[in-house]
């Protein structure tokens, strides 16, 4: 599991990306054990909010600078295309 710093704006404070470079399955059965609900997720990653970080990482979540957290999604074949979320709404 990787995670991004909580660095993006959204709803008024910062949010965080999680991914796993294995498999969609690790990656919600991670979220789901976290409490992180479905409506998070957005076909390759879950946004998740500032005050979830620590516990992410504390779960074994790796700390990842956003640029590489992608080229790690897109290296395992997990990374959609805008093109592909649109669709997947």
């Amino acid at each position: 599991m990787l995670i991004d710093e909580p660095r993006w704006w959204l709803h008024g404070r910062p949010w965080s990306h999680l991914v796993s470079d294995e498999s969609l399955d690790e990656l919600h059965e991670f979220a789901e054990g976290m409490g992180i609900p479905r409506r998070g997720f957005h076909g390759d990653h879950y946004d998740v909010p500032e005050e979830y970080y620590e516990q992410m990482v504390a779960a074994g979540a790796v700390p990842t600078p956003s640029r590489e957290l992608l080229r790690r999604l897109r290296a395992a074949g997990l990374r959609l295309t805008p093109a592909q979320r649109r669709a997947a709404r």
